[in-house]
């Protein structure tokens, strides 16, 4: 059913018409009547597209049910023959991953598997600035003269027609394991296992690579198994690694849903047992002392561990998840968290420089916005888009310069697809190489054809941002005195939240906010009243001195409704629910 649009179809103060979701009233009373939840929980499931056949699944996801035989993927295997082979030949194993958090947990779960069934194995992890992303030439050539015979690629690989042609010259075995979409020409190796093939008709497209190397050692376990490989010794439970699959689950933005939520779900438990480590001691030093989300995994866990590979050793990540020596992860941990913070501090100033360069242009009245500068780090340039993106409502480029070549990194908005522009641009000798997806892509650009990149995008997506409506989608309509602890326990059955799954976001009707102030380096907080005099704590993520901090002190007093997220918030003891807003709408 159509979204309900809210106060006669009026912007709020971003700009944004707001729209509640809507569903079948029998499916929501059927839902909620099954299952035993209340009615305004029967709703919000039936609102995510779900209905009575498939809540049981939502609800209590289980990896056995909604897995599929690994066996159907194309070229599994092949994958499984040649890494028996190699194991009973005794030949050296690399795993090629890449350097952010979905390469650092593929790799690390093989390295674990691994070491638990009594073998080792060689990761490598390419520096993000001097070699760039995927293998390449010199680091496959090295890998060959150490002594290597088989070369496992995660999340990596699919395209790098070049490098791959190099190692079937030198002799270097290559599997690749990998979810970016190919190309029509396949690359010639021992096994491509990629469910995002164009041959393929694997329903399992939205897995990360973490979860499909976790699929692939599943299948090597079975084999293995068949073959009495335990029989003189000890088997691993496989359920252990899901730690790491839920983390590059989270951390590469996959929906979850269907398996994905089973492996999120599982591996969030795992997680609260704290026997990895590595996750044990970064979590310690991200300061995470409660039962651990999507959320954590996403915003506190995650960043850490890309921070190695945007602005210092692309290794450290997949290292400490890998780690079983307590000294070494605790000194990873430190280091990780220290690039991490060093990573903010640049974000911070390129962002700041950008925010200038678009005020100094009026970049801002433009379809998509593209700004570029000398020494940007390409390393926090996506982060950047990212912000930016959320700030102004339109489509981001960023791009940093070394000398004459810019590397770039968009984000953009529903409806805009932003990957199939950098396709285009490169048939037209705009770009040396580009690709992505509709939300997000890469890009190389000279400095030269800068501006004409720049005319090129503004052209080609004038019509399409015209006709995106700045809106947001709100789950219901509440009352502050609504939002209670309890109803926060109830809502907590629609975890874990993230891409394909998001956080209910609900409207807050006829509220006054007071007392707001600023806390931290750009926070606002404030409370919103209701009419019978309840009181909700409110807090403004990244709002001072933005359009949303503006229109919240100006309104100040007044009957306004609010949209945003709510949150349990636990402090010596004591439960809060808080208000994370994100738009706001005046009402008199």
């Amino acid at each position: 059913m159509s979204p309900s649009s809210l106060f006669n179809g009026n912007p709020s103060v971003l700009g944004r018409k707001w729209y509640e979701k809507t569903a079948d009233t029998r499916d929501c009373l059927a839902i909620s009547q099954f299952f035993n939840l209340s009615p305004f929980i029967g709703k919000l499931l039936a609102t995510r597209n779900l209905t009575p056949e498939t809540v049981a699944d939502y609800l209590n996801p289980t990896i056995k049910k909604l897995m599929p035989d690994p066996s159907h993927l194309k070229d599994m295997d092949k994958g499984i023959n040649r890494v028996i082979e190699a194991i009973q030949t005794q030949q050296k194993i690399v795993v090629f991953g890449d350097y952010d958090v979905d390469g650092a947990t593929s790799s690390a779960l093989f390295k674990r598997y691994f070491h638990d069934i009594g073998l080792d194995l060689t990761v490598y992890i390419p520096q993000r600035i001097e070699e760039g992303y995927g293998p390449n030439i010199p680091a496959l050539t090295q890998l060959k003269q150490q002594g290597h015979s088989l070369v496992i690629m995660v999340d990596c690989g699919t395209t790098a027609f070049e490098a791959l042609a190099h190692t079937k010259t030198i002799g270097l075995d290559v599997i690749i394991i990998d979810h970016h979409i190919s190309a029509p020409l396949m690359p010639e190796v021992v096994a491509l296992i990629n469910p995002n093939r164009l041959d393929e008709s694997s329903p399992l497209t939205t897995l990360c690579a973490a979860a499909l190397s976790f699929v692939f050692l599943v299948a090597l376990h079975r084999r293995l198994r068949q073959l009495q490989w335990f029989t003189s010794k000890p088997e691993p439970d496989l359920r252990q690694y899901l730690d790491l699959v839920a983390l590059g689950t989270v951390c590469d933005v996959m929906p979850l849903t269907h398996l994905n939520r089973a492996f999120v779900t599982q591996g969030l438990k795992v997680i609260h047992h704290r026997s990895n480590i590595g996750l044990k001691a970064l979590a310690d030093i991200a300061g995470i002392d409660e039962s651990p989300s999507a959320y954590h995994l996403g915003f506190m866990l995650g960043p850490r561990i890309n921070a190695g590979g945007r602005v210092g050793k692309a290794s450290f990540g997949s290292r400490l998840l890998a780690s079983r020596d307590a000294i070494e992860a605790q000194h990873l941990a430190q280091e990780l968290n220290l690039l991490n913070q060093e990573r903010q501090e640049i974000e911070l100033v390129v962002l700041e420089q950008a925010l200038e360069q678009i005020q100094q242009k009026r970049l801002d009245e433009h379809p998509l916005i593209l700004v570029g500068d000398e020494n940007w780090h390409v390393g926090v340039i996506g982060i950047v888009a990212g912000r930016l993106k959320e700030r102004f409502q339109k489509p981001v480029c960023v791009v940093g310069f070394d000398a004459d070549v810019g590397k770039g990194s968009g984000r953009s908005i529903t409806g805009v697809n932003l990957g199939s522009a950098m396709h285009l641009a490169c048939q037209k000798g705009l770009l040396v190489s580009g690709g992505g997806h509709a939300m997000a892509a890469g890009f190389t650009v000279m400095k030269d054809q800068f501006l004409s990149f720049q005319e090129f995008l503004c052209t080609h997506f004038a019509e399409e941002v015209a006709n995106v409506e700045p809106r947001m989608d709100l789950d219901a309509v509440l009352s502050p005195m609504a939002a209670t602890v309890d109803f926060l326990k109830e809502l907590s059955l629609l975890e874990p939240y993230g891409a394909g799954n998001p956080t209910p976001r609900f409207c807050l009707h006829k509220v006054r906010l007071t007392g707001i102030e600023r806390v931290g380096i750009n926070h606002l907080r404030a409370f919103a009243y209701g009419e019978d005099g309840t009181r909700l704590k409110v807090m403004a993520f990244r709002s001072f001195e933005t359009e949303l901090g503006t229109q919240m002190l100006r309104l100040q007093g007044q009957s306004v409704a609010l949209a945003g997220t709510l949150k349990l918030d636990k402090w010596n003891g004591r439960e809060q629910v808080t208000f994370f807003l994100d738009d706001v709408m005046p009402l008199q």
